[in-house]
């Protein structure tokens, strides 16, 4: 593994334009505060620069909230989202930090969808997302890379994503809730509940 001094980049690192891009977001952006000591560890155990834009987000934020926290994009880990990228991953996408994993959950939503970067084990488009949608628990690919996946988030109309799931007060509603819960709906007798 990459020791953390070859992992942070100080001369061309990602964070400025990711901050430019959430500065000009048309969508609500809310960038959780960093504790850097779990950001250095977070950084290491993923193994990825900070001149990458999830190494950005990983190293200088505790997460990002998008729409009230409708989309809840890893980083390091803060009080509101208390899972880290690599501490969510572990388990589920990999066994031991290091290895190469066949996908990377980047991020979720509050209805319970995955967006996770294909590293092998979804498909042909390495490096591309997949969403495992709550609806159907199928793989559907988004043809986005990690970057463009913020560019999404940020300036993309949600509201078309998730047409059909979204309530008359849904952002009251999701602002209250923390980044470890998320609705849960189901079908009795042909009724939404």
């Amino acid at each position: 593994m990459r020791t953390l001094e070859q992992l942070i980049d100080i001369t061309d690192p990602g964070w400025p334009l990711v901050k430019q891009w959430i500065g000009a977001a048309k969508n609500k952006v809310e960038v959780l505060p960093v504790d850097t000591t779990k950001a250095k560890e977070a950084l290491y155990k993923t193994q990825v620069t900070t001149r990458s834009s999830m190494g950005a987000v990983i190293y200088m934020t505790g997460g990002i909230l998008v729409d009230d926290g409708w989309i809840r994009i890893l980083g390091s880990g803060s009080e509101k989202l208390s899972r880290s990228l690599p501490e969510w991953n572990k388990g589920k996408a990999f066994k031991q930090f290091g290895e190469q994993p066949p996908f990377l959950l980047i991020a979720d939503d509050v209805l319970g969808g995955f967006f996770m970067i294909n590293g092998g084990g979804l498909g042909s488009a390495l490096g591309k997302l997949y969403y495992l949608s709550p609806d159907n628990l199928e793989y559907e690919p988004l043809d986005l890379t990690y970057t463009e996946f913020l560019h999404f988030c940020f300036n993309n109309g949600l509201e078309e994503f998730y047409k059909g799931y979204r309530w008359r007060n849904w952002r009251t509603d999701v602002s209250k809730l923390t980044g470890d819960r998320v609705f849960s709906f189901f079908l009795i007798s042909g009724q939404n509940t």
